[in-house]
């Protein structure tokens, strides 16, 4: 039985690159340097790239607009590599393991 949760707001950011692989390349590392900073700031808690390598899913602790705003500071976004797409949504249910990550 999963654990229930508050109404933890979290969210998804869903990248959609929108230039060619090789450019997204260039800015990997610049991208990943701003994923290590929203994991050290607590923000980030889940990500990786899609299945086909279209973009990226990230899972987000943070409210719409706040997360808005973190997401256009992506390097993707801001060198035009990248558009992104926010959903919000409640945390209210949870796999034991993965609970206390939404608390």
């Amino acid at each position: 039985m999963p654990a229930m949760r508050g109404d933890a707001p979290v969210c998804l950011i869903l990248i959609t690159y929108i230039v060619a692989l090789d450019e997204v390349d260039r800015l990997m590392k610049s991208h990943v340097e701003w994923l290590e900073r929203g994991y050290a700031e607590g923000l980030f808690l889940l990500s990786g790239r899609r299945n086909p390598r279209t973009g990226g899913v990230i899972v987000c602790r943070g409210h719409k607009s706040e997360v808005e705003a973190l997401a256009a500071t992506d390097p993707f976004v801001t060198e035009g590599a990248a558009t992104i797409e926010v959903i919000e949504f409640n945390a209210s249910w949870a796999a034991d393991t993965v609970a206390p990550l939404f608390a």
